[in-house]
């Protein structure tokens, strides 16, 4: 082979390994693989850096559960390439739901994490692993409680005084000069959602000036909220978050007020004969630790206690990941390449 082929050869079999994900890889050594004695006392200690990849994060492969909805997939896929560069662990993403990522960590503990972990949802499974002491709250995964509201566009938000509070809204909107009734874009009929924001309506005293629209899905929810911003409409939406829509397109919240908890409970009645104002409930929303790592691996706990991902970021992530193409991985490579000054502070104590 010339010497120009020869270094042809090299630069893709470089290109080729700077391509792979991020994380880190080990080869294992068969069965029947002899490894020569070391020759001295001082070659059988483990070097320097094999005694610091033992001491941040054990043994064992670090496993993280990656859930099957985006920002959850994301952010496993985030975690992992954080640990793998920062900490030299060796990582393992695996596949995950709530119930049972919950439930094998509270008996096996494993897999070691799941960064986006809803308490809330699974109450009595994470419980009873936490009073178990086999799992634990790291930090929130994002840096708010309270993921559902009502938005409207910026251009509509223009005619308001900040913030724009929802029980102003029966005096504000005819003040406002927009047509009455404003279209409401509300959540499918069969989603809880439906039956509270129904019921929201009612209790704001609204129900006369807005018109309730609830799509057959979330496909047309998403068409319905593009086609108003589109005619530059002024309307009125449910959402939640994270969701790429808040961030692909200008809107504002509508502050919601305080939470009362006997007023939810109504207003998630399809029977509610008195419905009152209340926000939406808040949702925890941590990352999920096996409680081993707190006690083996302190570096990696302290890094989790500080790995808070802001809401707008991961907005915008979900929004790169509806680009042509996309894939989570591609755009957790891009986070981590792109965002150190989100994630410099979660490895800012390393050892």
């Amino acid at each position: 082979m010339g010497k120009g082929s020869f270094l042809t050869a090299m630069v893709a079999v470089l290109a080729a390994l700077m391509a792979q994900p991020a994380v880190a890889q080990f080869t294992e050594l068969s069965p029947d693989t002899s490894v020569d004695a070391p020759a001295t006392e001082a070659d059988a200690r483990p070097a320097d850096d094999e005694l610091s990849s033992i001491s941040l994060c054990g043994t064992q492969p670090f496993a993280i559960a990656r859930m099957s909805w985006s920002s959850a997939a994301l952010l496993a896929e985030i975690h992992a390439r954080l640990l793998a560069q920062n900490f030299g662990c060796d990582v393992r993403v695996t596949p995950g739901d709530l119930a049972a990522t919950v439930s094998s960590m509270g008996s096996t503990g494993q897999p070691a994490m799941a960064p986006e972990m809803w308490t809330t949802r699974v109450a009595d499974m994470w419980n009873q692993a936490s009073e178990a002491q086999m799992i634990r709250a790291a930090a929130p995964t994002y840096g708010a409680e309270t993921f559902e509201g009502w938005y409207m566009p910026a251009d509509l938000a223009a005619a308001f005084a900040a913030p724009i509070e929802a029980s102003a809204l029966v005096q504000t909107l005819p003040a406002s000069g927009v047509a009455l009734p404003l279209r409401f874009i509300s959540c499918p009929v069969d989603w809880a959602c439906s039956v509270i924001n129904r019921n929201l309506i009612a209790a704001q005293g609204l129900t006369n000036m807005v018109e309730i629209v609830e799509p057959a899905n979330r496909f047309e929810m998403d068409q319905l909220i593009a086609a108003a911003v589109n005619r530059r409409e002024p309307f009125l939406f449910y959402y939640w978050q994270p969701n790429a829509i808040l961030a692909q397109l200008d809107f504002v919240p509508v502050d919601m007020g305080a939470f009362d908890a006997d007023a939810a409970k109504c207003l998630a009645s399809r029977v509610c004969t008195d419905p009152k104002a209340s926000a939406f409930p808040a949702d925890q929303v941590v990352m999920a630790v096996a409680d081993r790592v707190f006690s083996d691996m302190p570096a990696l706990a302290g890094y989790l206690q500080r790995a808070t991902m802001p809401l707008a970021e991961m907005n915008r992530m979900l929004g790169q990941l509806n680009e042509p193409g996309a894939t989570v991985e591609a755009v957790a490579d891009r986070f981590v390449a792109e965002r150190g000054e989100v994630w410099s502070d979660w490895v800012s104590n390393l050892p």
